[in-house]
């Protein structure tokens, strides 16, 4: 019998309601403005020297939170000067909330924003048909490469689009992380569709080196409260739980047998720590930062 698992990525407005549990339970976005207001600006300082104006391209900038916070950075180190923000976004409900939110923050009157709302595979393949090449100053993929086709391929493409001087950011889970130990154990039992792949830190540093790209590598420890996945009906924990296992429905539709290893996986060291009676599971992620 076909097994009854389907990818979350199948249900995109469940996938964006468990996304927003796993903001609400770990400290993914807290650790990533760190990183952006107290790294970034150093690491970007030869990025727009001299220019009149900043290119910069956010490839799967969802809501823009992130996306905000890097421009706050580039402002800092280079007060006035024009900014060109081009996003590639494929959820059409993700562009109207980064729309949003652009509308409510102040300070962005020389920044000049365009969505597109497509895929990053998408992009490339209209940029070729169009025969368009603009070079941009700066560009990141953070956390969403999980979703694309070719992983080399897509690195390639954005990494040629690089001017003199700028820089590729790329952000996934470390392979330090709990998603890197149940991933490997148990990522081929669950229902990708072709729609994402599971990559962590080392993977894409195998890419690069293999291709031959300076790169370096900034570790950004993160924590995810997963608690409430050991509650049975538990609306948050079975939305985390599909989240962790991109699985629409994971509770309901998994075989009995793979949801309790899945539970016993997450609950043993090599994916979360006791704390306080919580389990607290390790979201670290690794800053890819790579030289034109």
């Amino acid at each position: 019998m076909a097994s009854p698992m389907r990818s979350l990525l199948t249900d995109l407005s469940r996938y964006v309601r468990c996304f927003h549990v796993f903001l609400a339970k770990s400290t993914e976005h807290q650790t990533m403005k760190q990183f952006v207001e107290q790294q970034l600006p150093g690491l970007l300082a030869s990025t727009g020297s001299g220019k009149s104006a900043i290119n910069i391209l956010s490839v799967g900038g969802g809501a823009g939170e992130i996306d905000l916070q890097i421009i706050s950075a580039v402002q800092a180190n280079y007060p006035g000067v024009a900014i060109n923000n081009e996003v590639i976004e494929p959820s059409a409900d993700q562009i109207l909330k980064y729309k949003e939110r652009v509308a409510a923050t102040s300070n962005l009157d020389n920044v000049k924003f365009t969505w597109h709302e497509e895929t990053a595979n998408e992009y490339e393949s209209r940029m070729k048909a169009e025969k368009k090449s603009q070079k941009w100053d700066f560009i990141h993929m953070i956390q969403m490469l999980y979703y694309v086709k070719d992983i080399p391929e897509i690195i390639r493409y954005f990494h040629s689009l690089l001017a003199a001087q700028a820089k590729l950011l790329i952000i996934v889970v470390s392979e330090t992380s709990g998603w890197e130990t149940l991933w490997r154990k148990y990522g081929s039992s669950f229902p990708t569709d072709d729609l994402c792949t599971f990559v962590s830190s080392a993977n894409i540093k195998g890419i690069l080196d293999s291709v031959g790209l300076k790169y370096k590598v900034y570790e950004l420890p993160s924590h995810m409260d997963i608690t409430c996945c050991f509650t049975e009906g538990d609306n948050d924990g079975e939305l985390l739980l599909d989240f962790l296992t991109e699985t629409c429905e994971f509770s309901k539709t998994a075989p009995p047998e793979l949801k309790h290893q899945v539970l016993e996986e997450l609950r043993k060291p090599g994916c979360s720590e006791n704390r306080n009676g919580k389990v607290i599971f390790n979201n670290s992620m690794s800053v890819i930062m790579i030289e034109p």
